[in-house]
């Protein structure tokens, strides 16, 4: 398989769960499985966690793992006959306080607050968009509206302000209990759907935290960026997280499509020079659902979220109940492929102005410009904590970085950054007797032969988190 910089997350469903269908998508260059616990209950996420785990095992390849909370449920409840065709022009009554399935006239709601959170002339959007009601007043607990756009209305469908503002916490009691359940199996990520401010992700580190701590386990912290309330607060949520999701669904509803290709190239850029994860997700490969090839558009899409510097792109909907979940995977490994053979890097231009306060940091620039400069064959950071080659992948660079880590959920963690190839290594305090199995793996990988120069990276002493002192320039004998 050619060396591939860009990552792929996939979600996995009814038609990725099978063990043998696992096993092949990691083979085909699966590097993240999204569990959406929007679904499901606490032991069948347990057990697709151990499917996982034992897949990638066969498989000879680390993926991680990201935990996906479901966060506020802004639906509308039940109908009779669980649908109706709304008709524009018509009046509809969304209302808190009912109780009984809905019918041509209103629907009860999931979420009880939405009276509160509106004004007349504010517009909702339901289904994705699909339809649109105008809210005439509010009375009470009950929503009157007209049908602006009408159309095919549904069981649970969920519902967005046009220009975002409702109040529903980020967390619910229910990703609370999903925090648990994700720590229980240590999930690598955890993704916080609908975050407004980093009060929202501060308090899910909190709970991640303190449900990790029997497990000794710190999971990284993922914010979905889908409210338009959000994007203000770009880079008080970038401080506190360790990277975003351009989630284009619900971001797409609250501001407006037109607005999101730009802002997803902002976002990418943001996540990048704050040091910081990106993944971009929604629709990129939609149409495979049903058909085994992408769209000319949708190959575009993914190319270009690889050129403005994604960490990785998503599938969703595609791997979870697509008819080719396979073939979705190798399709976008392809596209990522091509996509950075055409990339052109100026280096030097991430280096103009920048002044580093830190001794790792300065040695991981240190080795990506010696690198770049030589002609390295690859780079290898000999990390415990990922620091240091989560630095060096901030910056585009045809050189390949291996991460050697003695420490599991540190090699988990960074199969998500962008150009790290993470291998596990032996516990080591030695620093020759590293050096020489940092070299070994490199041999037996055929990533470097006799003559070729590699730059490597670690700290003395061995083994001190956030310790990176040492660059060396090696050449193979």
């Amino acid at each position: 398989m050619p060396s591939r910089a860009t990552k792929i997350v996939v979600t996995l469903g009814p038609a990725s769960s099978d063990p043998a269908m696992l096993e092949k998508m990691i083979a085909a260059g699966v590097n993240v499985v999204r569990m959406n616990f929007s679904h499901g209950k606490a032991e069948d996420h347990i057990k697709t966690a151990q499917l996982v785990r034992e897949a990638a095992q066969r498989v000879g390849r680390e993926v991680a793992i990201m935990a996906d909370l479901q966060g506020p449920k802004i639906r509308v409840g039940k109908f009779a006959e669980g649908k109706v065709q709304l008709i524009t022009g018509e009046k509809f009554i969304l209302d808190a306080s009912r109780t009984e399935p809905g019918d041509i006239k209103g629907v009860g709601l999931d979420y009880k607050e939405l009276p509160r959170d509106l004004k007349a002339g504010d517009v909702l959007l339901l289904n994705d968009g699909l339809i649109v009601l105008t809210v005439d007043v509010v009375r009470g607990e009950e929503i009157h509206t007209r049908v602006k756009v009408g159309g095919e209305l549904s069981n649970n469908k969920g519902i967005n302000k046009q220009g975002g503002g409702l109040t529903a916490p980020a967390l619910t009691s229910k990703d609370m209990d999903d925090i648990k359940t994700a720590m229980s199996f240590q999930a690598d990520y955890v993704a916080v759907s609908f975050p407004k401010n980093a009060t929202d992700m501060e308090m899910a580190r909190q709970l991640c935290n303190v449900a990790a701590a029997p497990y000794k386990h710190k999971p990284g912290l993922i914010a979905k960026i889908e409210r338009a309330e959000a994007i203000p607060n770009l880079d008080e949520i970038l401080r506190v997280s360790d990277g975003i999701m351009v989630a284009r669904g619900d971001l797409a509803i609250e501001v407006g499509n037109a607005v999101v290709p730009a802002l997803q190239k902002r976002m990418i850029k943001m996540a990048r020079a704050a040091d910081k994860l990106v993944i971009t997700a929604t629709q990129m490969m939609e149409s495979m659902i049903l058909n085994p090839v992408p769209t000319r558009a949708e190959v575009s899409d993914v190319a270009n979220a690889v050129l403005d510097g994604t960490d990785a792109v998503m599938l969703s909907a595609e791997t979870a109940v697509g008819r080719y979940p396979l073939e979705t995977v190798e399709e976008m490994a392809k596209i990522c492929i091509e996509a950075e053979k055409a990339e052109y890097r100026e280096l030097e231009a991430d280096f103009t102005g920048k002044t580093f306060g830190r001794i790792d940091q300065s040695i991981a620039m240190g080795a990506l410009f010696t690198a770049h400069h030589l002609g390295a064959k690859a780079i290898v950071a000999l990390t415990d904590s990922g620091s240091t080659a989560l630095w060096m992948s901030r910056h585009d660079i045809r050189v390949p970085i291996y991460a050697l880590t003695p420490r599991l959920a540190t090699q988990r963690k960074m199969a998500l950054y962008r150009n790290v190839r993470p291998l596990l290594m032996d516990t080591i305090i030695d620093r020759d007797a590293a050096l020489a199995q940092a070299e070994a793996h490199l041999l037996r990988r055929q990533i470097v032969e006799s003559g070729d120069v590699y730059a490597i990276t670690c700290g003395e002493p061995m083994g001190a988190p956030g310790g990176t002192n040492m660059l060396k320039i090696c050449r193979v004998a």
